[in-house]
Parts: C-alpha cells; structure tokens; sequence
C-alpha cells in the first residue's frame, strides 16, 4: 500500500495496514519528538519511532506498527490532534498570562 497526499507533505509506504512508515516533509524534530510522545501512548501501538533522513534534508521517517489489526494512520491522526489540542492550551495559557502580566504593569504604572 502506497498513500501519498501531496496537500500535506506526507508519504506512506508498508505492505502491512499495521505497520507503516509515513515520510513527513518539511519536518524535523521538533515535530517527530513530540509526535512520537503523542502516539506511543495509545495501547494499541507496539511501536513508534522516527529518524532523520539527513541534516540537509527537512523531512523525516515515522514508523508506526500496531497490534490487533488497528490501521497505523489511526494512531497517527489521533496523536496529530492531540498535539494540535495540546500546542492550543500552551498557547492559550501563554496569551492569558501575557494578559494578566500586561494589565498588572498598567497598575503599576498609574
């Protein structure tokens, strides 16, 4: 099975719905670290890593395989949306406090 979605930079290549390797392009890291994190906490992944192709490159190998039949590309879209719903609640913590810091030095200053 072969699944490219060129909108979105992400390539899938395994023969086994269970045990996937997604390229992710323009990525690195930042996104592969955390994102691995996300995904190995769900129950039905027995194993979840990443490598860097090269440091001249900006994409990276993401391996997922699962157990008890569970698509790989499930776990993977669920750990998205929980970083995504993660990266939300940093940010809104930090606007919030900005906020609050912002409004305490105008009181100070008057």
């Amino acid at each position: 099975m072969v699944f490219i979605d060129s909108r979105k930079g992400v390539q899938a290549d395994g023969t086994d719905e269970g045990c996937v390797t997604f390229v992710l392009h323009e990525e690195d890291h930042t996104l592969g670290n955390s994102l691995r994190y996300m995904v190995m906490k769900s129950l039905d992944v027995d194993f979840c890593g990443y490598s860097i192709t090269h440091p001249s490159e900006s994409k990276i190998n993401f391996r997922i395989q699962t157990r008890g039949g569970v698509p790989a590309v499930e776990p993977l879209r669920r750990g998205l949306n929980e970083l995504s719903d993660v990266c939300q609640h940093v940010l809104n913590t930090f606007q919030r406090s900005v906020s609050e810091f912002r409004s305490q030095q105008e009181d100070v200053m008057d």
